[in-house]
C-alpha cells in the first residue's frame, strides 16, 4: 500500500525492515548457547505485522508513522525491561540488546519526526497499537516474562 500511496515513506521503511531482519538473525544466533528458542508465535507476529502495516498504510503517511511509533515504543519498553534484567546476569546478551535498542530508538524517533499531525484519532490509534503490541509481547514470552518479573522483584527486595 505504501508503495502505491506514499512512496516517499518506502526508503525509510525498507531500511527499518532490514534492521528488523538483522535483529532477528542476531537474536537467533544468541539462542543456542543459552538453550533458548524462537518466539512460539512468530508466524502470528509476521501475519499480524503484515496486516497491521497494510491497514495503517491505507490511512496514509500519518497512519504508517503512528503505527511505526507505537510498535517501536512498545518494543523499546520491552528491551528496557530485558536490559534491566540482564545487566548483572548476561553481559554479552546485555551488549547485544543495547545495540539493538539503539536502532529501535532511532526508528521510534524517525517515526515521531515524520508524524505531521497530532490529531486525537492518531493518538488513539497509536495508543491502541501500543497496547496490542505490549499484549502480544507478553503472550509471546509469558513464561519468560513472568520469571523475569519475579526475579526483578526479588532483586529489588533483596530476597534472591
Amino acid at each position: 500500500m505504501a508503495r502505491h500511496f506514499v512512496p516517499d515513506c518506502c526508503p525509510a521503511l525498507a531500511e527499518m525492515l532490514q534492521d528488523e531482519r538483522n535483529h532477528c538473525a542476531i537474536f537467533r544466533a544468541t539462542m543456542p548457547p543459552r538453550n533458548s528458542r524462537p518466539c512460539r508465535i512468530m508466524r502470528l507476529w509476521s501475519s499480524g505485522g503484515w496486516l497491521l502495516g497494510f491497514l495503517t498504510a491505507c490511512l496514509g503517511r500519518n497512519g504508517i508513522w503512528a503505527c511505526t511509533a507505537a510498535v517501536e515504543a512498545a518494543v523499546h519498553r520491552h528491551l528496557d525491561d530485558q536490559l534491566h534484567f540482564l545487566a548483572a546476569r548476561d553481559p554479552e546478551l546485555y551488549r547485544v540488546i543495547l545495540s539493538i535498542r539503539a536502532e529501535e530508538l532511532a526508528h521510534l524517533r524517525h517515526a515521531e519526526d515524520c508524524l505531521r499531525e497530532k490529531r486525537a484519532s492518531l493518538r488513539l490509534l497509536r495508543g491502541l497499537i501500543s497496547v496490542l503490541t505490549d499484549m502480544l509481547i507478553w503472550l509471546s514470552t509469558w513464561g519468560d516474562s513472568t520469571r523475569m518479573a519475579r526475579a526483578l522483584k526479588a532483586a529489588d527486595t533483596g530476597s534472591i
